[in-house]
């Protein structure tokens, strides 16, 4: 077993929400040390926990300890997976691909978000409802779990300024879209939690779930490597874009914190 990465955090694994954001700010703290892609997807991720942590604390949730207890289990899916890799274990193949991408220059920094979430959106998160609950106790859990969604769509302003920073000409685009593209991203959202959901009661009620859990894994891949097989047009497109990013990858991180 060859690590892949020297000196990673370790013992991430989180029994509170409070320890999630300890390990969240571990792995930023890492990979702005060591330059490390792995931040743009942390840091983001850490922005999130915050707030659903303070829509815990504030009474945005029905149950907020069962709340508590689905982000532990959801975050530990990111945080096993981080430190697995690092240390050359197996991990699931969105994560693969996911890890793998942070070590080339080429993507944007959107394109490593998005291939960060389609894993733990699309992969994680239907998993870690379905490992909160009974399967008996799942129509219980579905109304705060759409809830999230509230949360996510409070950062989409901000994650848009901080890519502006990142790329100028993305804050053109984001006045020439006026509103539309909030309406786009909060439908997107939508999408991905309602699959996500789909997947949960998949799980759920599965009686094999290793196989289930093998073949959404191999479906969320390719909807990753899409991401990164934009064709020849749209590639150019994107290096391009990815010419004209600001800062190194420490100062990005740094903007998506």
């Amino acid at each position: 077993m060859t690590k892949k990465w020297q000196d990673a955090p370790s013992n991430l694994h989180a029994k509170t929400i409070d320890e999630v954001i300890v390990s969240l700010d571990r792995i930023v703290d890492w990979s702005k040390t060591n330059n490390k892609r792995s931040g743009y997807f942390a840091a983001l991720y850490r922005k999130v926990t915050k707030n659903v942590k303070q829509g815990i604390e504030t009474g945005l949730f029905d149950d907020g300890a069962r709340m508590e207890n689905l982000d532990v289990i959801f975050a530990n899916r990111y945080l096993d997976a981080f430190e697995a890799y690092a240390n050359g274990e197996r991990v699931s193949a969105v994560w693969q691909l996911a890890f793998e991408t942070t070590e080339s220059w080429y993507p944007l920094v959107l394109i490593h978000l998005m291939i960060g979430m389609n894993a733990h959106i699309n992969f994680d998160l239907g998993i870690a409802a379905a490992e909160t609950v009974e399967a008996d106790q799942m129509a219980a859990l579905k109304p705060d779990f759409e809830k999230i969604n509230h949360v996510l769509s409070s950062l989409v302003d901000e994650v848009e300024n901080e890519l502006a920073q990142i790329w100028p000409a993305f804050g053109m685009l984001d006045r020439f879209a006026g509103s539309l593209d909030e309406r786009l991203a909060d439908a997107g959202m939508s999408f991905a939690r309602d699959r996500a959901w789909a997947f949960a009661e998949e799980v759920s009620a599965s009686f094999d779930k290793a196989k289930t859990l093998d073949e959404m894994d191999k479906k969320m891949t390719l909807i990753g490597q899409l991401f990164l097989s934009p064709g020849f047009i749209k590639g150019v497109l994107l290096l391009l874009i990815r010419i004209a990013e600001r800062g190194d990858v420490k100062k990005k991180i740094e903007i998506l914190e």
